[in-house]
């Protein structure tokens, strides 16, 4: 495997076809639910508002799924998975890894855990994973992390 230049700081690793998939299908959710609760006569204005309600809230969720991603800049990496975000720095990134049957990267840290990036993911672009993932590990070797250890 040739060792290429890590891309230029800040980057951000997304999910783009997934992320498409998801926003796609939270709005066409949300349309056929409410459209189908305003053609139901029998429907009376309660009735309609928790089917809005529920429109809005499956389409919510997918919002939320959509939200994974990984942003990596001068000072180290921001991971920004389904309801929590963590920062962190260089040093603390020891391993990105993507093993094949991987759902996602994960991160091994400096502090003996591993942490899921959520925002690399093989889903259904595998190889712009892979290549989001390579990209992700020359960043963490060019700023020597990927060498020490703690």
């Amino acid at each position: 495997m040739s060792q290429t230049a890590p891309p230029a700081l800040p980057v951000t690793f997304r999910p783009g076809r997934t992320r498409a998939v998801l926003l796609t299908m939270s709005v066409a959710i949300f349309v056929v639910i409410t459209a189908v609760a305003m053609m139901l006569e029998r429907l009376g204005p309660g009735e309609r508002a928790s089917f809005v309600f529920t429109a809005l809230l499956l389409s919510g969720v997918l919002v939320l799924l959509s939200r994974p991603k990984v942003v990596a800049d001068d000072e180290g990496v921001t991971v920004v998975n389904i309801v929590r975000s963590r920062r962190l720095a260089w040093a603390e990134i020891l391993k990105v890894n993507l093993r094949p049957g991987d759902p996602w990267v994960f991160l091994d840290l400096s502090d003996g855990t591993s942490l899921p990036a959520l925002g690399i993911q093989p889903g259904i672009a595998k190889e712009a994973a892979i290549r989001d993932a390579r990209a992700l590990r020359l960043l963490a070797d060019s700023h020597g992390t990927g060498s020490e250890t703690s």
